[in-house]
């Protein structure tokens, strides 16, 4: 038995690697190219498969009952357009330098995070999974001058875990694993960083029982950017990212919190939801409406 599991992790080891190999040969291919691959990719999956289709209905349906079917409906297209323009950007930053993503990132409102940097204060940016968050990690050590960390959830497969990380971190950007997050901060405290929190990720049942409203519906919040910043009292900020055109982003800095260890509970994340909702509502297809992000239902009363 033990052979025989050895096997597989072995051959499925391999397959990864082949895998990942035929990624980055892919990732080569001229953006422009990428695109006709992509509107090959939403075809297959919109019309063909109808990938989470269903989920994505639901949740916008939640998210807003005041919106007519035929507009819930351009929004699904349209997302699921966007979802196939992300796979492969996703794929060309597994060669694609940080300079070359730059050029299709603008930044506003940096001074807002100069100012800290100034004062000699490490901060907090809280990002969704809106627009290109990925591109976002390798662009954003060429905004700022602190040292960027960005937590994250490891992928279950090894092999494209490592190749995803190094892609992320070609610029200088270091990962850090969630359930680490509070542990690395605390020793990098005598060194200017900038830790990065997807602000809108579904939190497991022990990370978190606190639910606001957020989109029409109870939502199980992550708590993670609101703890560490009291107990640090990193000031904080959120990305608002926008999708300009198709392949070029901006994020605007915006001040969430500027001395945490005076605020109230809930405060900090109260905020930076209400910015990520804005952002949501001013512009609905460009956030990751295929996420089950409401499969945890509140059993009391939430906020």
């Amino acid at each position: 038995m033990f052979a025989n599991n050895s096997l597989k992790l072995m051959i499925n080891k391999g397959l990864s690697k082949v895998g990942a190999f035929f990624l980055y040969l892919i990732s080569l291919i001229p953006l422009p190219l990428l695109y006709l691959l992509a509107d090959f990719i939403f075809f297959i999956l919109y019309h063909v498969i109808k990938y989470r289709r269903k989920v994505v209905q639901e949740n916008l349906r939640n998210s807003f009952p005041e919106k007519s079917i035929e507009e819930l409906h351009q929004i699904e297209k349209t997302f699921f357009s966007f979802f196939a323009d992300l796979l492969v950007e996703t794929i060309k930053m597994l060669s694609a330098s940080a300079t070359f993503l730059k050029q299709r990132y603008s930044v506003t409102n940096e001074e807002l995070v100069a100012k800290y940097e100034q004062e000699g204060r490490s901060y907090l940016i809280a990002v969704g999974h809106y627009g290109n968050w990925e591109w976002n990690t390798i662009v954003t050590p060429l905004m700022i001058t602190a040292k960027p960390l960005i937590i994250y959830k490891p992928l279950n497969n090894e092999v494209f875990d490592n190749v995803f990380k190094k892609a992320r971190e070609k610029s200088g950007t270091e990962m850090i694993k969630m359930k680490l997050a509070l542990r690395e901060i605390v020793k990098r405290k005598k060194q200017l960083t900038a830790t990065v929190f997807a602000s809108d990720q579904t939190p497991a049942h022990l990370e978190s029982d606190v639910y606001l409203t957020f989109l029409n519906q109870p939502t199980r919040m992550f708590m993670g950017i609101e703890k560490i910043a009291k107990s640090t009292n990193y000031p904080v900020v959120f990305c608002d990212m926008r999708r300009v055109k198709r392949g070029f982003y901006s994020c605007d800095f915006k001040s969430v919190c500027e001395n945490p260890a005076e605020t109230a509970d809930l405060e900090i994340t109260k905020k930076h939801a209400e910015l990520l909702e804005n952002r949501i509502k001013a512009e609905p297809a460009f956030w990751l409406w295929s996420h089950r992000r409401w499969k945890h239902k509140p059993t009391f009363k939430h906020e």
